[in-house]
């Protein structure tokens, strides 16, 4: 609960864990309080009926409100044995409190209550040493067979950990042997509904502002240091929670500062789509955008509704506890659930999300930039782009969290792709013309380095073949676009760039970003950290934080790095957030600011 003498100006007196300015809860209705009374729960046990389709009603055929006046979403409660599927939950709400459902976090409280046991049909008494646990709402209705509370409602909770009381009978969310919900052995408890609370560490404040749930406020434009010191600080960014920090930091990298991935948020679903599509689409940028844009903070509780959904919906396994990468984040989120148009979409035939990079380390290489790499990893792989990307992710050359291939890489500022776009118009090196052929054995072997010293004229391959090493060359000619070739004596063959607008780092598969907070090379950078600090030990909470790295746009320019690299013999020798930034990027993100306007 907030002071009494609370100001909306001030974070003084709030606890750290529900420091979220702005929130927002619907007002209770009605049907709420009607929901609320104290025979609720009597008439949801004996008012109830199996109706024709098998799934919990009212005897009289009506329909109970909810908490938002709408049907609750009643499941079928044909359970299913332990070697087959769970059933859904037959309720979705606590029928004592409608604010907590499937998927809420809660506190159970063990100490003077009685729990279910899952094979016996008397409880045990309480167990003193450990009267409160912590979990998620997986299962509530009556329990299907066994215990004498089989006809009231109960609750399955899956626990964050196995208890500490070897005494405590839990399961794998099996009832009875019955499947219920799944989860690990030893996590699953079934208790009364009044055992079941709000995770304090997660609370809500009371709503201060209303906000239009459809709509997010645009990426936040921040030109200048002095602006990015005033919303940086403890308790901003995303908070961690549970091995979240992948998610977390590709999360914040995606969205705080730019709009180039909005599309996936207003993208109408479609028949194809899974049928939880809108809900996904609807946690991200109700629960987790708009608040990040707009008051620079995400409690954990809203980011663990979307990796439920994630973990419940994908292919990928382990999104709620594991430790994951980025990758696997977005194959989850764009790829499988909202089936997003690809970013890269490769002469190969191959379309996808983000680009790994394979190369050759070349031990000449000190500090290799990423556009040296880009340009050597398509080289060596022979394919192009078939258009220029409104966003392209960039895998470092890494296997795993520990084997680097290059102890640093330089993060380019900006990405010219010109020489990687299959269509793109091309000027000879030699001459400066229109090139109309390519010559990929030329690759580092010219005046001109990287591809765009393999792009020649007709008038200038023979001289530049008549070398006795080059004469085995075999130029190949390139694809010009006919609008543009009555054009080219007359102006200069125009290059194509992408902007670095965020760093992923990994450091001992903790994973922490570097964001850009507005276009443009003189735009100030903030580095930021899911899980910066904790408070409380095993049933405490992390701190995220936003620190401003005035010295970033330094450290990316050529002269720069080069200072950098050479007065720092060894990495630790280096400014803690240069370390990060050179020797631990995981993904670098561009984008481009003239394709993203119209995608």
């Amino acid at each position: 609960m907030l002071p009494d003498t609370y100001d909306k100006d001030s974070f003084d007196g709030i606890p750290l864990t529900v420091l979220e300015h702005f929130d927002w809860e619907d007002e209770p209705t009605e049907a709420t309080e009607r929901l609320l009374a104290s025979d609720a729960e009597e008439e949801l046990n004996d008012g109830a009926a199996i109706t024709a389709n098998g799934s919990i009603g009212p005897a009289d055929g009506t329909s109970h409100p909810t908490a938002n006046g709408l049907v609750p979403r009643i499941g079928s409660i044909s359970p299913e044995s332990d070697s087959g599927g769970p059933a859904a939950s037959p309720l979705q709400e606590l029928p004592n409190d409608p604010s907590l459902g499937v998927g809420s976090m809660v506190e159970v409280t063990l100490d003077g209550g009685a729990f279910e046991a899952p094979g016996s049909a008397t409880a045990p008494p309480a167990t003193m040493t450990d009267p409160l646990l912590y979990g998620v709402i997986r299962w509530i209705g009556p329990l299907p067979t066994g215990g004498g509370n089989h006809r009231k409602v109960m609750v399955g909770v899956e626990l964050e950990d196995e208890p500490i009381d070897p005494t405590l009978e839990t399961t794998n969310g099996t009832h009875n042997g019955v499947r219920l919900f799944r989860c690990p052995a030893n996590r699953a408890i079934f208790v009364h509904t009044s055992q079941c609370s709000r995770d304090r560490r997660f609370q809500d404040i009371p709503p201060m502002s209303p906000c239009s749930s459809r709509t997010t406020p645009a990426a936040g434009k921040i030109l200048k240091l002095e602006e990015l010191e005033e919303i940086c600080g403890k308790f901003k960014g995303i908070q961690g929670h549970h091995n979240s920090c992948y998610l977390d930091a590709t999360l914040f990298a995606m969205f705080t500062f730019t709009s180039v991935f909005d599309s996936l948020l207003f993208r109408p679903k479609e028949p194809e789509d899974n049928p939880q599509y809108e809900e996904v689409q609807r946690v991200l940028l109700e629960e987790i955008v708009n608040p990040l844009r707009k008051n620079h903070f995400v409690r954990a509780d809203r980011v663990l509704k979307l990796r439920q959904l994630l973990d419940r919906l994908s292919s990928v396994t382990g999104l709620m506890s594991e430790e994951k990468d980025p990758e696997e984040f977005l194959n989850s989120l764009l790829a499988q659930i909202l089936r997003a148009d690809p970013f890269l979409k490769l002469s190969s035939g191959l379309d996808t999300f983000y680009y790994q990079l394979f190369v050759e380390k070349d031990e000449r290489l000190n500090l290799p930039s990423v556009q040296q790499l880009f340009e050597q990893s398509f080289l060596a792989s022979n394919i192009k782009l078939k258009e220029v990307p409104s966003c392209l992710i960039i895998q470092m050359p890494r296997f795993g969290k520990n084997f680097k291939m290059y102890p640093r890489i330089l993060p380019s500022q900006v990405l010219d792709v010109t020489d990687i776009i299959e269509d793109s118009p091309r000027q000879c090196w030699v001459c400066g013309k229109l090139a109309e052929y390519e010559c990929r054995e030329c690759f580092g072997k010219m005046q001109c380095e990287g591809l765009e010293g393999t792009a020649i004229c007709k008038s200038c391959i023979d001289s530049v073949h008549h070398h006795s090493k080059r004469l085995n060359h075999k130029p190949v000619p390139l694809s010009v676009p006919q609008d543009f070739i009555p054009m080219a004596p007359h102006c200069e063959v125009p290059r194509l760039y992408m902007e670095l607008f965020a760093v992923v780092c990994i450091e001992t598969s903790h994973y922490v970003a570097f964001v850009k907070a507005a276009s443009g090379q003189d735009a100030p950078w903030c580095f930021f950290d899911s899980m910066a600090d904790r408070n409380g030990e095993q049933n405490g909470y992390n701190i995220p934080k936003m620190v401003p790295v005035p010295d970033l746009p330094r450290w990316l320019t050529e002269e720069g790095s080069r200072a950098l690299n050479e007065e720092a013999v060894n990495d630790k020798m280096l400014p803690e957030h240069a370390k990060r930034l050179l020797c631990d990027a995981y993904m670098c993100m561009y984008q481009s600011t003239d394709v993203m306007m119209y995608r």
